[in-house]
């Protein structure tokens, strides 16, 4: 089994930086035969400065997303910090991610959408609990919301 790379940048800043990362993982991907997996946040909720640049925000930053994706056909991760953002970022990403700062907060599993909650060609099949995030990863061949 290939390892699973997750790169990309820390928060969406323009289309431009966002197309420049995924061709370097492009790249990189047919020299070395990787599998990766492109990760920008959208909204970058946990940052320690109230006055830091957060993103662009869901809808914008779900398009440019999307985007990535039709252009490079490369995987999507992002992270999510409120449960009503599952069913609208499940639609456009392959794997959900719950930040470590969610985690600890008692409503951490509502945030992980319901197999009923996205449509029958995008659901959730698997959810892989790590120590700095939950992570969701869609499979299409199964419908079973398993969490570990």
């Amino acid at each position: 089994m290939k390892p699973i790379f997750i790169a990309g940048p820390c928060v969406i800043e323009s289309q431009e930086c966002l197309d420049t990362v995924a061709q370097e993982l492009l790249r990189l991907n047919a020299r070395y035969g990787l599998e990766i997996i492109f990760k920008a946040s959208f909204d970058k909720a946990n940052r320690t400065s109230i006055s830091s640049y957060r993103g662009p925000g869901m809808e914008k930053g779900l398009q440019m997303l999307a985007d990535i994706k039709a252009k490079y056909g490369l995987q999507l991760l992002t992270d999510i910090h409120e449960a009503y953002q599952a069913a609208p970022v499940a639609e456009v990403v392959d794997v959900l991610q719950i930040p470590a700062s969610c985690v600890v907060r008692p409503i951490c599993l509502s945030l992980l959408p319901r197999p009923e909650s996205v449509s029958t060609s995008r659901r959730h099949s698997s959810c892989r609990v790590q120590i700095c995030s939950i992570l969701c990863r869609r499979s299409s061949n199964r419908a079973a919301r398993k969490c570990g």
